[in-house]
């Protein structure tokens, strides 16, 4: 049974993450809730349909005092023949004039009124229902006009059906923003679907809106859209270009930046784990003085002692702790392993991470274990606790083709193992340093290409053949960690900003002309974890 509550002073907005799936992200979370035993906590999951979370992958700590899961693709078609239903032409001039401002460059600022109205729209007064999307003549119009001016792929069919599916999710948000229990402050993982519920929830209750990206949500859903079989592409061979995404993948790009812009604009916080990100969601449309860093951090009471747990020789173990998904470039490392076992018979691989996300990825590698000559020698061994896993591995790697701040970069340095991982995100600094004083400290792994098999066997084997280099690097990555990524140090900054924004009085948005939201009806940091049933 759920745990429900009245309110609540946290409320995490989370978008196919904790405490569902495992990953960098929701154990970040799960550290979060338990580092604030003050705050209680309430959840809002949002996920595609139920069978993709058959179970939770965390036990919710008890300051959690409400979960709610919402599924957003997850509407049966309407029964029996459907009718013409009227239209609000005021509300789909506004929606008009809203995709012609995110259509400017990123930096140009959004009009605070004309997206304000677009939310009432949506939430309050309702003049913009799901039905007029549906089946009103003024969508009709709308979506023909917009068809003509913008699309230029040859498919009005495909274009039709591509933005109902994307766009029908938001009323589903609207709904859940009109009836989440009150919270002093919203907080959100992401942009994206998670991100823009924080904007309605920010406009409608004026409760303030904190967004922490450790990846940048427009970035991975570009990297998944590209990478997609489902969405159309109707270029013919003339037309075909590989280096250009098709017109409807870039639609879908558009509609998640626009989700992100939406989002920064109406966020009072906006927090990056490393300068990198920062400047990227700048270029999304982030307004500077909203942002900041705050890099992830690691328990080191837990994990140093994992140290005192390694055998006196190296393991010639490599493993990958991470979900097994296109974007973690899996078939990368196990390509390289080919030329690891070549020069050094007694090493293997372990890839440790759920498989349920993309089954039929994991099933792709399994296959190519098997094609490679490789069974026997890489093992897919589901989810592991990684303090049972670090003490027994020699290199921990990452192939991934996008990663932020991995979590078990600092996870493998505070136990002693030395890391590869692609020159992705902050991985270089993590790697060799931020500024002089922290490259000082010297390199506690290697930096390898993306796709790039070859360069990640050669830099493994280097580790694992060179005690001497081995132990180098380790020792680098033990004085990173305890110098720069403690949890303390992470855990006191979010302390500061909860205690500030949730402690702030209700305020809306500029232009909003509306009162204080119900939220302030919750005891500041007061209410007690309800009863589990």
């Amino acid at each position: 049974m759920l745990p429900r509550a009245a309110c609540a002073d946290i409320g995490l907005l989370l978008e196919g993450t904790y405490p569902y799936v495992s990953g960098g992200v929701s154990s970040w979370v799960h550290d979060i809730i338990r580092a604030f035993p003050e705050y209680t906590f309430g959840l809002c999951f949002l996920g595609s349909k139920p069978d993709d979370y058959p179970k939770m992958s965390y036990p919710l700590p008890a300051n959690v005092v409400h979960l709610e899961l919402h599924y957003l693709y997850d509407a049966d078609p309407p029964s029996g023949h459907v009718h013409s239903v009227p239209g609000n032409r005021d509300a789909f001039e506004r929606i008009a004039l809203l995709h012609e401002q995110l259509r400017r460059p990123a930096d140009a600022p959004l009009d605070n009124r004309l997206v304000r109205r677009v939310v009432d729209d949506l939430t309050e007064e309702h003049r913009l229902d799901e039905a007029q999307f549906l089946y009103s003549q003024e969508a009709w119009t709308f979506l023909t006009d917009q068809y003509r001016a913008y699309c230029s792929d040859p498919s009005f069919s495909d274009y039709f059906w591509s933005v109902r599916l994307m766009h029908r999710p938001l009323w589903k948000l609207a709904r859940i923003a009109e009836q989440l229990i009150p919270m002093r402050l919203y907080h959100a993982v992401s942009t994206g679907y998670a991100g823009f519920l924080g904007a309605l929830l920010r406009h409608r209750q004026g409760r303030p809106l904190l967004i922490s990206e450790h990846g940048i949500y427009t970035k991975e859903r570009k990297i998944e859209l590209f990478q997609s079989q489902w969405i159309r592409d109707n270029r013919n061979l003339i037309e075909y270009d590989a280096s250009h995404i098709g017109y409807f993948h870039e639609m879908w790009a558009r509609f998640f930046e626009a989700l992100g812009k939406m989002t920064y604009a109406a966020a009072d916080d906006i927090v990056a784990l490393y300068e990198g990100n920062r400047r990227r969601q700048i270029g999304d449309g982030a307004p500077p003085p909203k942002t900041h860093t705050i890099p992830n951090g690691v328990d080191l009471r837990r994990l140093a002692p994992l140290r005192r747990l390694r055998p006196d020789r190296t393991p010639k173990v490599l493993c990958l702790v991470g979900r097994v998904v296109p974007i973690k470039d899996v078939k990368t490392f196990i390509r390289a392993m080919l030329t690891v076992v070549r020069a050094m018979p007694d090493a293997e691989a372990w890839i440790a991470g759920p498989e349920s996300e993309d089954p039929s990825y994991a099933a792709e590698c399994r296959e190519l274990i098997d094609r490679l000559g490789l069974a026997g020698k890489v093992t897919l061994l589901g989810m592991q606790r990684i303090d049972e896993l670090l003490p027994k591995i020699g290199v921990l790697v990452l192939s991934s083709i996008s990663e932020a701040l991995p979590l078990v970069i600092l996870e493998a340095f505070a136990a002693g193992v030395p890391v590869v991982t692609t020159d992705v995100g902050a991985c270089c600094e993590l790697i060799h340093g931020s500024d002089a004083d922290d490259a000082a400290l010297g390199a506690a792994g290697r930096l390898v290409p993306i796709a790039d098999p070859a360069a990640l066997a050669h830099e493994a084997l280097a580790l694992l053949a060179d005690d001497h280099a081995w132990r180098a690097a380790q020792a680098a990555g033990i004085a990173r960690v305890e110098r720069f990524y403690s949890q303390e140090r992470m855990v006191g900054a979010y302390r500061a900003l909860y205690s500030m924004l949730a402690g702030a009085p209700d305020r809306h948005m500029p232009d909003a002309g509306c009162a204080a939201g119900a939220a302030s009806a919750c005891p500041y940091a007061g209410a007690r974890p309800a009863a589990r049933g």
